[in-house]
């Protein structure tokens, strides 16, 4: 059995899927005639050379086409680039028919690679569709990227303010504390909270579910919203946020807008799985900033949640610095390749039979159906298979 590691080709992408130490697990597998091999290269942006690689038992491809060659299992971390694409390389084109394609596809953005992926008769698995159960904690992607995501964009929003972060008394006067302003309270939002509260910012955030808000609170921030009737509502299944009235969202706005006034830093991170970023910070509320602000945007590849944020750029507006990265865990490569790494070796370890030495997947257990895109030749997910064509 083979399982390919291949270099990641997409734009500002340095993470890797898999590190020495998950080539390792992976090798300790009771898999029959088990190889690894990663692409020449693979790991440079996340600080892994192929000599670390060989060291853990990998093989080395000598390129993409030498790595997937005969692949029974692919681990990527973003999808395959399509020949539509126009790019170079048709990284989907040369899968081999019937290998089990792993990683972070981003199916609900692109629904037209789902049904790709069934033409080409490539078994397909989506890290982001995860349940969010207990048993499948060790296995989600989603979180681990997030949490450096969150870390990395006060990190990033520090840097770029021309201010001291904590509040600082000297002989010559005092500097007063960052305010921070997190919007979206979920694992990135969480984590950002955290880190601005251990540079000393003064900091508060705002979720639209009801949930959130002991967790902000038990971290030190304080918590905005509009909390009425529909607010207590506003949860959907497994967790995530759900899409707000037109009514709600105006009374929302104007106390957001009330708080972005005095705000040094705000870092947005709300999204809403298949749709585009809800849009949390207007114009004119960056306008209303103070001079020397920063305004961090975590969703700007689905949209934004900031009506000025560009994607890939670092913006001024107004007096206000706007940043708006869109591969937050790359920036942190090393450590996210890790953690992904892991949860890859986590959820492969679910279709290793031991007592046969091949693979099988269980299409009964929660993790596999959730994630399970295409299969033989068909899609099976029933959120994709009418937008792929394959029927409700």
């Amino acid at each position: 059995m083979k399982i390919a590691i291949p270099k990641e080709r997409r734009a500002h992408e340095r993470r890797v899927a898999a590190s020495p130490e998950s080539v390792k697990k992976l090798l300790g597998l009771s898999l029959s005639n088990l190889s690894v091999v990663v692409e020449s290269g693979a790991g440079r942006g996340a600080a892994y050379t192929d000599q670390a690689y060989r060291d853990a038992g990998a093989e080395i491809g000598s390129d993409y086409a030498a790595t997937v060659k005969d692949a029974d299992v692919v681990m990527k971390v973003q999808r395959p680039l399509m020949a539509s694409e126009g790019g170079e390389l048709d990284e989907l084109g040369q899968l081999p028919k019937g290998c089990k394609l792993i990683g972070l596809l981003d199916p609900l953005q692109t629904p037209e690679a789902v049904k790709a992926y069934a033409d080409a008769g490539v078994d397909s698995f989506s890290m982001e569709l995860m349940p969010r159960i207990t048993r499948a904690q060790d296995k989600d992607a989603l979180s681990s990227q997030a949490n450096l995501a969150g870390y990395r964009s006060v990190i990033d929003a520090a840097a770029g303010f021309a201010r001291g972060f904590p509040m600082m008394m000297t002989a010559a006067g005092t500097v007063p504390p960052a305010r921070v302003f997190v919007m979206g309270a979920g694992v990135a939002g969480l984590q950002a909270i955290a880190t601005a509260r251990r540079l000393g910012g003064v900091v508060s955030a705002t979720d639209v579910r009801p949930a959130a808000k002991e967790e902000v609170e038990s971290l030190g921030a304080s918590f905005v919203a509009v909390e009425d009737e529909e607010f207590k509502q506003a949860e959907a299944a497994g967790g995530y946020a759900k899409e707000m009235s037109e009514e709600y969202k105006k009374k929302q706005a104007q106390l957001v807008a009330d708080t972005v006034k005095k705000t040094d830093i705000i870092i947005t991170t709300a999204l809403i799985p298949g749709k585009p970023a809800p849009k949390l910070v207007t114009k004119d509320m960056v306008e209303s900033m103070k001079p020397g602000s920063v305004v961090v945007d975590l969703a700007v590849l689905q949209g934004g949640n900031c009506e000025v944020s560009q994607p890939d750029e670092v913006i001024e507006h107004n007096g206000v610095t706007v940043v708006g990265h869109t591969n937050w865990p790359s920036r942190l490569a090393v450590s996210a390749s890790s953690l992904y790494a892991r949860n890859l070796f986590n959820f492969f370890k679910l279709m290793a039979d031991s007592e046969s030495g091949g693979l099988s997947v269980n299409m009964e257990d929660q993790i596999m159906a959730d994630t399970c895109l295409t299969q033989g030749g068909k899609v099976v997910h029933p959120k994709l298979t009418e937008r792929a064509g394959e029927g409700a």
